[in-house]
C-alpha cells in the first residue's frame, strides 16, 4: 500500500524541484548513453526512447513514494480511459492544421523546393523517423506536462503553473543551436497551448497529439527543418524559399512570425475544441453526504419556533351508561276478561 501523505504547497514545490533536477539528469544520461551505444544515425531515436522510459519510471516511483499514488503511471497524465485514441486524434488534427497553415504562405510568397526519394531504404527510414517523433513528443509531454507540472500547479495554481512551465519549456528550446528570440517566443506560446490542453482534459493525449502533429507534419510530410534539424525526413526534402518572417530561416518555422500568430490562434482553437472534455473531466462530482434527516421532527421544530410550543389538550371523557330495558307488555291471555280467576 502506498503511504498516506498530507498535501501542502511547500511539499508540492519541493517535489517539483526534484522532478526538474531528475529531468536534467536523465536527459544528459540518455543522450550520452545513446551516443556511446549506437551510431550517429540511430542515436536520436535511442536517446528519446531511453529518456521516455527513464522519465516514466522515475516519476512513477516519485508519485508512489512521495505522493501515495495508487496508479502513478496513469496519474502522470496517461490514463487508459475510454476514448483516449479519439483525444490523441483530436490533438493530431490540430497540430497538422497548424503546420499546414504555416506552410500555406510559402506557396504564395516563395515556395518549397522538394526533392523526393522513393528507394526501399528511404521508406524504412520513414518508419524510424515517425517513431522518433512519437517518442520525442511523448517524452516532452511527460517532462513538461507530467509529474513535475502537476506538482507545480498544486503549489502555485493552474495559471502560474502554465506560465512557469511555458517559460521553462521556452528556455530549454532556446538552448538548441540556432535558436532566436522569435523561436523562444513561439516555444513559450506553444507551451501555453499544450498546458491548456492538459488542464482541460486532465490527460496528455490531446497535448501529445498536438506536439506530434505540429512537428512531424512539417518534417515528414513537407521535409522542413524542425528546431534547426532538417534530416528527419528520408522521403521528402524541402527547401523553403521566401522572406525570413515566413520561413524562419535555417531553424525552421518555429522562428517565423507566421508561427507566432498561429500559436496565438491555437490558444482559442484548443480552448473551444476541448470544451466537452473539460466538462467531462473537470466538472465537480457531487457525492451524497449520507446524513439521516427526520423530516417530521424538523417540521415540528420549525412550527414551534414560529408558533411557540403547544401543550397537548386533555383527552375528553367518555361516559358509558348501562343499557335501559323496556317493560314487558302483557300477553293476550293475561288481559282476557274470560280467563277464570285461579284464586277463587
Amino acid at each position: 500500500m502506498p503511504p498516506q501523505v498530507v498535501r501542502t504547497r511547500l511539499r508540492s514545490y519541493l517535489e517539483f524541484l526534484c522532478a526538474v533536477i531528475y529531468y536534467f539528469l536523465v536527459r544528459g544520461f540518455a543522450h550520452h548513453s545513446a551516443d556511446a551505444w549506437a551510431s550517429e544515425v540511430w542515436s536520436p531515436l535511442i536517446a528519446e526512447g531511453l529518456l521516455l522510459f527513464l522519465l516514466l519510471a522515475g516519476y512513477a516511483l516519485l508519485g508512489y513514494m512521495l505522493d501515495g499514488q495508487r496508479h502513478p503511471m496513469s496519474e502522470q497524465g496517461l490514463p487508459a480511459r475510454l476514448g483516449w485514441p479519439r483525444e490523441a486524434g483530436l490533438g493530431l488534427a490540430i497540430g497538422w492544421a497548424a503546420a499546414v497553415v504555416c506552410v500555406l504562405p510559402l506557396t504564395f510568397v516563395g515556395g518549397i523546393a522538394i526533392v523526393l526519394r522513393t528507394d526501399l531504404s528511404s521508406w524504412g527510414w520513414l518508419i524510424a523517423d515517425t517513431a522518433y517523433f512519437i517518442l520525442a513528443a511523448l517524452a516532452e509531454e511527460v517532462a513538461f506536462r507530467g509529474y513535475g507540472f502537476q506538482r507545480f500547479v498544486e503549489s502555485v495554481g493552474p495559471v502560474g503553473g502554465s506560465l512557469g512551465f511555458a517559460a521553462f519549456y521556452a528556455i530549454v528550446q532556446g538552448m538548441r543551436p540556432g535558436a532566436s528570440s522569435m523561436s523562444v517566443s513561439v516555444a513559450f506560446i506553444f507551451g501555453l497551448v499544450l498546458s491548456m490542453a492538459y488542464l482541460r482534459t486532465r490527460a496528455l493525449w490531446v497535448s501529445w497529439g498536438i506536439n506530434f502533429g505540429w512537428k512531424a507534419s512539417r518534417a515528414i510530410v513537407f521535409g522542413l527543418a524542425v528546431n534547426g534539424v532538417n534530416s528527419h525526413s528520408s522521403i521528402i526534402e524541402g527547401n523553403p524559399m521566401g522572406p525570413f518572417w515566413i520561413t524562419g530561416g535555417g531553424y525552421g518555422m518555429e522562428g517565423s512570425w507566421v508561427a507566432l500568430l498561429v500559436m496565438l490562434t491555437l490558444l482559442i482553437v484548443v480552448y473551444r475544441a476541448t470544451r466537452d472534455l473539460d466538462f467531462k473531466f473537470n466538472a465537480p462530482v457531487l457525492h451524497p453526504g449520507g446524513i439521516p434527516v427526520d423530516l417530521d421532527a424538523a417540521a415540528r421544530r420549525q412550527h414551534e419556533a414560529t408558533m411557540g410550543p403547544s401543550e397537548p389538550s386533555a383527552p375528553s371523557l367518555v361516559q358509558i351508561q348501562p343499557p335501559t330495558t323496556s317493560p314487558v307488555s302483557p300477553t293476550r291471555e293475561e288481559t282476557s276478561p274470560d280467563r277464570p280467576n285461579t284464586a277463587d
